[in-house]
């Protein structure tokens, strides 16, 4: 049986540390907030006072939370949600964030689809008793399903002794991160014998959370719900795509997608040399951090090229005439990478971990990326595998590869379908994830006592 009680030293240790941090930087960190208006939305609920719209009142519907941490665990949310809807008639959805970029992605993921009526979106409580006791008393989810990596003690362990059942879906564990929880590993220990379930991704993942201190009873391999990214409207956003950036398909285009820290120079000087031989190529750079886009912009023209934001391309903006153009919006990427010729994706050239391949791969767009990409193993593995991607391990390999895939399309066009290919086949992980958090609503349900949900109770 699980032990649902009172936390054990080491919890008391981290709730300590975490409380005397909070109280330590939460006066300086609101005075931030206030005088540079980042981080202001949804202050209360961090502090988990959800609308009172929210609260469950005798709604006897499955009620599900999942908690994505920003965009890249959203789009892999939206891949277990759409299942869910299907799977479980009539529950009702919550999907928290902790990043505002995720929260407005978001809420712009469900305008127009099915998930409208049935999924509401907020900020995940801070994670301290008291919030995490408020948000969970207040929305009260039969289950409490985390996505990737995102394995919060109070929150988690709360959920525990309401009875609320838990679990981790689409489950990675990073080399980098298996380091760090190790070194903790009596208070993972303990969190993780209070879950119910780990629907991880790869052998290696399990194999991983085992090490930590997950019951190898609760543990199964499910794949990768990246892979199940939505096909249906592909063609009908390229169009827009086209016609927004002004960009025919006879124009070659080059796409630097989640670019992080000096990436972009990197990038810059591999476009130099491009534009040597492909002169009309076009280059669209998507910054990981939205914040840099001033900084990235000031060295694109500091470098002699004619730069536009994309925000610049809507409304009462001009239509583009500039050699570069920079994404300084959220959510738009994976829609952008429908008009490239060519995709490198960021944060490989440089020690990060690397980004989702796949985002490009369902387009059928060749892939590049550099030699780190620890947090993307098995995308990158498949892509290696079937041809439809290469690894670039520094700027001249990365220029020499763009420009052979450009002054080859025949070449690109059968590296894309080898990496469309691939993505298909992989495809199906994101239901087997949903089916998990479908038996944990079929198990015994909650204990509850009237008026709602007792923050003693114990399973």
């Amino acid at each position: 049986m699980k032990n649902r009680g009172r936390m054990n030293p080491y919890h008391m240790a981290y709730n300590g540390i975490t409380s005397g941090l909070f109280l330590a930087l939460f006066p300086p960190f609101w005075i931030y907030s206030r005088m540079s208006g980042r981080y202001r939305n949804g202050m209360s609920e961090r502090f988990g006072h959800y609308p009172e719209n929210l609260r469950r009142r005798g709604d006897s519907a499955p009620r599900i939370w999942i908690h994505a941490a920003s965009v890249g665990e959203v789009s892999v949310a939206f891949s277990i949600l759409n299942v869910l809807q299907d799977l479980v008639p009539g529950c009702r959805l919550i999907l928290s964030t902790i990043t505002e970029h995720g929260r407005r992605y978001a809420e712009n993921r469900i305008v127009g689809t099915s998930l409208k009526a049935r999924t509401t979106c907020v900020f995940a409580p801070i994670d301290l008793v008291l919030t995490t006791r408020r948000a969970l008393a207040t929305l009260q989810p039969d289950v409490l399903a985390c996505v990737e990596t995102e394995l919060w003690p109070n929150w988690l362990m709360e959920a525990g002794r309401m009875g609320i059942k838990t679990a981790l879906v689409n489950g990675r564990i990073s080399i980098r991160s298996i380091d760090r929880y190790m070194k903790i590993r009596p208070l993972m220990q303990d969190l993780l014998a209070r879950m119910d379930a780990f629907s991880m991704i790869r052998e290696t993942d399990a194999r991983r959370i085992s090490l930590m201190g997950a019951p190898a009873d609760r543990i199964e391999i499910h794949g990768n719900a990246k892979f199940d990214i939505p096909t249906e409207s592909l063609d009908s956003e390229k169009d827009r795509m086209r016609t927004l950036y002004g960009i025919s398909d006879k124009t070659p285009v080059f796409i630097a997608g989640s670019i992080r820290g000096e990436e972009d120079a990197m990038v810059l000087s591999a476009y130099a040399r491009i534009v040597r031989e492909v002169p009309k190529t076009v280059l669209i750079l998507a910054p990981r951090h939205i914040e840099r886009v001033r900084h990235i912009a000031q060295r694109v023209r500091a470098q002699g090229f004619s730069c536009q934001l994309r925000t610049e391309l809507i409304g009462d903006g001009f239509p583009r005439r500039a050699q570069v153009v920079i994404l300084d919006t959220i959510g738009e990427l994976q829609s952008v990478y429908g008009i490239a010729d060519v995709v490198f994706c960021g944060g490989s050239l440089v020690p990060t971990g690397g980004q989702n391949v796949l985002e490009a791969a369902v387009w059928g767009k060749p892939v590049l990326y550099g030699p780190s990409m620890e947090d993307f193993l098995d995308a990158k593995e498949i892509l290696d595998q079937t041809g439809g991607g290469v690894q670039v391990k520094d700027i001249d390999e990365l220029a020499g590869k763009a420009l052979d895939l450009l002054k080859h399309p025949d070449q690109a066009r059968v590296m894309g379908c080898l990496a469309s290919q691939a993505l298909a086949l992989n495809r199906g992980a994101a239901r087997r994830h949903a089916d998990v958090i479908r038996n944990l609503l079929s198990k015994n349900g909650r204990k509850r006592r009237s008026g709602g949900v007792s923050p003693l109770a114990k399973g």
